[in-house]
C-alpha cells in the first residue's frame, strides 16, 4: 500500500473535524506536554497530521516544535491553519520509519503511530529513530489504542496495548531503552459520537553513563 497517498486520501475525503481523531483541544496531550517538555526546550510531535497542538505550544510559547507526517495533505493543512506562526514550526514530510532527525529532542509526542506499526522490523525502526531523536533523559509519550480500542483505523489494522504489553514490547526490542514512568487511559469521543479508548505511558529515556 501506498501509505502517503492512503492518509493523503483521507485527509481529503472529509473536512479535518469530522475525521475520527479530532480534537478542538488536545487536552490529554497538552497536558503532558505542559509536565515534560521544559521551557524553551525542543519536541516533536510524531504522526501530527492535522493535529492542533502545536498551536498550543505555540500560543504558550512552550519551545520549539517539529511536526512529523507522511502526509503532504495533512501537513499542508497545519501550516495554512498557522499562517505566519507556520514560520516557527519544522515541518518534516516523511515515514517515521525511514527518518534520520538532524537534532536532539527534549520531548517525542506520539499520540496514534506506534499502533500501526504491526511488524515487528518496522516497530525496531521507529524505536531506533526515538532513540536518535530523543536526547538522554527526555521523556517519550507513546499512545495507542488499549486493549479494548479498535482493531482498525481509517481501514488499517491496529496493534492495542495495555501499558504493560508496550513496556514489555518496548523493552523486548531495544532493552533499557526506555523507563515506564507513568501511564493513563484515556476514552477519546469521535466526532460521531463514538468511543475509542487508549492507552498513553510516559518513558524516560536512559541516561548516558558517567
Amino acid at each position: 500500500m501506498d501509505l502517503p497517498q492512503h492518509w493523503d486520501d483521507t485527509y481529503r475525503a472529509r473536512d479535518e473535524d469530522a475525521l475520527t481523531w479530532f480534537e478542538a483541544v488536545p487536552e490529554v496531550s497538552l497536558r503532558l506536554v505542559r509536565q515534560h517538555l521544559p521551557r524553551g526546550g525542543t519536541m516533536i510531535d510524531v504522526g501530527a497530521g492535522a493535529s492542533r497542538l502545536v498551536d498550543h505550544v505555540l500560543d504558550e510559547r512552550r519551545g520549539r516544535v517539529t511536526v512529523l507526517d507522511l502526509s503532504p495533505e495533512a501537513l499542508a493543512l497545519t501550516r495554512e491553519r498557522l499562517g505566519q506562526h507556520a514560520n516557527e514550526v519544522s515541518f518534516v514530510v516523511t515515514d517515521i520509519r525511514n527518518w534520520t532527525p538532524d537534532r536532539a529532542y527534549d520531548l517525542w509526542h506520539d499520540r496514534a503511530v506506534f499502533h500501526f506499526l504491526t511488524d515487528t522490523a518496522d516497530q525496531r525502526r521507529y524505536l531506533e529513530t526515538l532513540d536518535a531523536s530523543l536526547r538522554p533523559g527526555g521523556t517519550a509519550i507513546i499512545s495507542t489504542f488499549d486493549l479494548t480500542g479498535p482493531e482498525q483505523c481509517s481501514n488499517l489494522p491496529v496493534q492495542r496495548y495495555s501499558p504493560e504489553t508496550l513496556d514489555a514490547r518496548i523493552e523486548q526490542l531495544m532493552p533499557g531503552l526506555l523507563t515506564l514512568v507513568r501511564s493513563e487511559q484515556h476514552t477519546h469521543h469521535t466526532p460521531k459520537g463514538n468511543t475509542q479508548t487508549f492507552q498513553i505511558s510516559v518513558y524516560r529515556k536512559k541516561e548516558i553513563p558517567t
